[in-house]
């Protein structure tokens, strides 16, 4: 499985539900819709600034998490931006590749 970093925004009825349900009851729905997907919530932090939370999902592979991010979107309550993440033994296996690329002009 697979880990990916989930941020979030809360926009329009997303913040009235977020205040009147409060950060437990969101990270458990969060939670429940990782795990319809067969993934797991690691963990969630809610903070303020640029992104209302921060969360570590787990998937069994990017069509689940994918699916996760559409469903969420789709609610118009909530952007979530999903971003996968590499361990540093994936990027030792990254830096073994070698790719041809020529550059634009060159």
């Amino acid at each position: 499985m697979g880990k990916y970093l989930l941020r979030a925004n809360y926009v329009g009825e997303g913040v009235a539900g977020l205040l009147k349900e409060g950060g437990s009851a969101r990270r458990a729905a969060a939670t429940a819709a990782a795990e319809s997907v067969g993934g797991s919530m690691e963990c969630m932090y809610f903070a303020f600034g640029d992104t209302d939370t921060f969360g570590i999902c787990e998937f069994p592979d990017d069509a689940s998490a994918a699916a996760f991010s559409l469903m969420i979107n789709a609610s118009g309550a909530v952007k979530v931006t999903t971003t996968p993440l590499m361990t540093p033994e994936d990027l030792d296996q990254v830096t073994q590749k070698n790719p041809a690329y020529r550059p634009p002009g060159a």
